[in-house]
């Protein structure tokens, strides 16, 4: 493997507990999965428990052939119980102090990250502080350069952020990727009340010397923020099956376009058009279609 050639997806895995089975979960398996699909190598960091819930994942993956990077730790496996009341609205309860709330930093994660070009971390992984340290120096231990990709897909869940680790987050990304509902979060956690959706963009992109942001809002299209530029793509009107793990897609496909020399409008195009593609698919990994993965 060449050096600096990884894109990782580093945080938690889990199960969410449905009332009629359970479902892989977790935004950095969905990212790295679709990465791989654009024929990059990936990898997908997080910790599991010595126990069936936890040799279950590393057979699903290992069924998609996903690269990864997990420890084995006292903890029991992440789950997430999910509830869905009258009117079919889910509620998760996400069960604390599990196996990817304590990823140790260890050798072949050091290594790994000193040969990573692109990672993709979020908020829920850093609500303990074992987990976090590690990501943090995983970051630190990453390579800088043109060509280095520090994605904060900033997830927002529950309550599990705070402003500081926020705050932290942001100054160690070059990418930020963000909706227009934690745009509304963010901007009353930093006091940026009064100033219109693009302008909280650019003054984020400015702030943090951010390289791009992402901005994703539903039916309303999305945009990519880089200084001095911005790319609007409009949604496609698709038939729904669900949205899960549409968001993870879009990240994954335009990091990928963007690694093998697309333009950001270009990846951008893409980007939208695959999460589309994945939302018209049951669940969060659906093979992407040869049509999709051939413009690349």
């Amino acid at each position: 493997m060449d050096k600096q050639n990884y894109v990782v997806g580093i945080g938690e895995v889990l199960w969410d507990i449905l009332p009629d089975g359970k479902k892989i979960g977790g935004a950095p398996a969905n990212f790295a999965y679709h990465v791989s699909q654009f024929g990059l190598c990936s990898q997908v960091v997080s910790a599991i428990g010595k126990d069936k819930l936890g040799y279950e994942i590393m057979d699903n993956f290992k069924s998609k052939g996903l690269g990864t990077l997990i420890e084995q730790v006292e903890y029991p496996t992440g789950t997430v119980q999910v509830q869905v009341d009258a009117n079919g609205v889910p509620c998760y309860d996400i069960k604390e102090n599990v196996a990817w709330d304590n990823l140790p930093f260890t050798d072949r994660l050091l290594q790994l990250a000193e040969s990573t070009c692109a990672v993709c971390f979020g908020s829920l992984a850093q609500r303990n502080i074992i987990s976090r340290t590690t990501i943090n120096s995983f970051l630190d231990r990453m390579p800088d350069g043109d060509f280095q990709y520090k994605i904060f897909d900033i997830n927002l869940r529950q309550g599990f952020y705070t402003k500081d680790i926020l705050c932290n987050s942001l100054k160690q990304c070059n990418v930020l990727k963000i909706n227009d509902e934690e745009l509304v979060i963010i901007s009353r956690l930093f006091g940026y009340l009064g100033i219109d959706l693009q302008d909280k963009c650019w003054i984020l992109l400015a702030k943090y010397k951010l390289k791009m942001l992402i901005l994703t809002c539903g039916v309303n299209g999305s945009y990519v923020f880089t200084p001095g530029n911005i790319s609007f793509v409009e949604t496609p009107k698709v038939k729904i099956a669900d949205t899960v793990g549409a968001g993870d897609s879009f990240t994954a496909t335009f990091i990928a376009a963007i690694l093998k020399g697309k333009s950001i409008n270009e990846a951008h195009k893409l980007a939208v058009d695959v999460s589309a593609y994945v939302c018209t698919k049951a669940g969060a990994m659906p093979e992407i279609s040869s049509e999709l993965l051939n413009r690349l």
